[in-house]
């Protein structure tokens, strides 16, 4: 669980280990249907970029709020509700939630007044709401939860500090459950700023995303929202056995992952599905088949953001994903094959932010 920021010593993997936590019920917003029309007929993009498709947020918001709130507040706030009301819960007693960028959309609106006004004259509301915690606020304000609210902007570990926070209030006794998650969206001048560096192609196609050889891959967004429980009571899709994040660490892939999973006692044999955040970029993708060619060379293996893009908070697409693989038995892209009963996610935002996440069917 801890965080090497150490780059000129050798990781070490840590003796003490997570306690296991159960994910009792996922909300999640993303450029996919539900889990079963992913299955089925996975939505298909060509470009440079992915796009959430939308609900009907009166279902669950009120319609006189929706107009209110910005898009990247209306997609977490209803990711959030979702989970709620898959696991049958109206007061968590946290909410902690994960964000690279924030809300976009209203730092843009301001910034554009700013200048067209010339710094007179401003309505606050945009600046009020262009603050990164404002979707943990709108889901506590809707709630009308007045316990522990917190938002963590690190970057490409935004969603793991959230999850670690989650996990340690839980291992200190102060929640019995936790609503967390991650939230990014793309604005159209952030995606031309970001465009410039070359991180993006420029006739992307999710269809081959991932078997290009080519620089740069394909924008994403998102939000994903679970509610994590110390015990297992009433439903349970998925449990997180164990997570681990690093920075910029001197160890390759393989003996991170090997680390971790000694730490653990977990055998690599027992792992029946390796979900990695490859992502079209021939700069970055010789990482991940380094550990899929290595370490797991015979476990089945799937990539994640042909589906949702890449974004900083991706990784939460990615435990949604797997969240529900381990709840249907059922894989993306795998007509055959027996259930998997225990999925390895592994991702590396930019070779920087290395995570992974174990979990076991309930």
């Amino acid at each position: 669980m801890s965080e090497n920021k150490n780059t000129d010593e050798a990781v070490k993997v840590p003796q003490n280990r997570m306690a296991p936590v159960y994910i009792r019920a996922a909300g999640a917003i993303s450029p996919q249907g539900a889990f079963e029309e992913l299955l089925e007929h996975p939505a298909q993009y060509l470009g440079d970029r992915l796009v959430c498709k939308e609900p009907d947020y009166s279902k669950y918001i009120d319609s006189k709020l929706i107009r209110r709130m910005s898009r990247i507040i209306k997609m977490g706030v209803a990711a959030a509700m979702e989970c709620l009301q898959e696991a049958g819960e109206t007061m968590p007693d946290a909410i902690i939630t994960g964000t690279a960028y924030g809300c976009l959309a209203d730092t843009d609106q301001f910034l554009t007044r700013m200048v067209e006004f010339n710094e007179a004259l401003l309505s606050p509301t945009a600046f009020i709401q262009s603050t990164h915690n404002t979707v943990g606020a709108q889901i506590a304000l809707l709630l009308k939860c007045h316990h522990y609210n917190n938002t963590y902007v690190h970057r490409g570990s935004s969603f793991e500090a959230a999850m670690m926070d989650a996990i340690g209030l839980m291992d200190e006794n102060e929640a019995g459950t936790v609503l967390v998650g991650g939230v990014d969206e793309i604005i159209e001048k952030s995606h031309i700023i970001l465009n410039r560096f070359g991180h993006y192609k420029k006739e992307g196609n999710t269809e081959t995303l991932t078997d290009s050889r080519t620089e740069g891959t394909m924008a994403g967004e998102g939000a994903a929202f679970f509610l994590l429980a110390r015990e297992k009571s009433g439903k349970c899709i998925a449990r997180l056995d164990a997570m681990q994040t690093w920075y910029r660490p001197a160890m390759p892939a393989g003996e991170l992952v090997a680390g971790f999973l000694k730490n653990y006692g977990v055998s690599i044999d027992s792992v029946d599905l390796l979900i990695t955040g490859q992502n079209g970029d021939i700069r970055f993708d010789g990482h991940y088949l380094e550990l899929q060619q290595s370490l797991f060379a015979g476990t089945p293996t799937i990539s994640y953001k042909q589906f949702c893009g890449e974004y900083p908070t991706a990784s939460a697409f990615a435990l949604w994903l797997s969240s529900m693989i381990l709840n249907a038995g059922k894989v993306p892209g795998h007509i055959r094959g027996d259930a998997p009963k225990r999925v390895l996610v592994y991702n590396n935002y930019k070779l920087h932010y290395p995570t992974v996440y174990l979990l076991s069917a309930c």
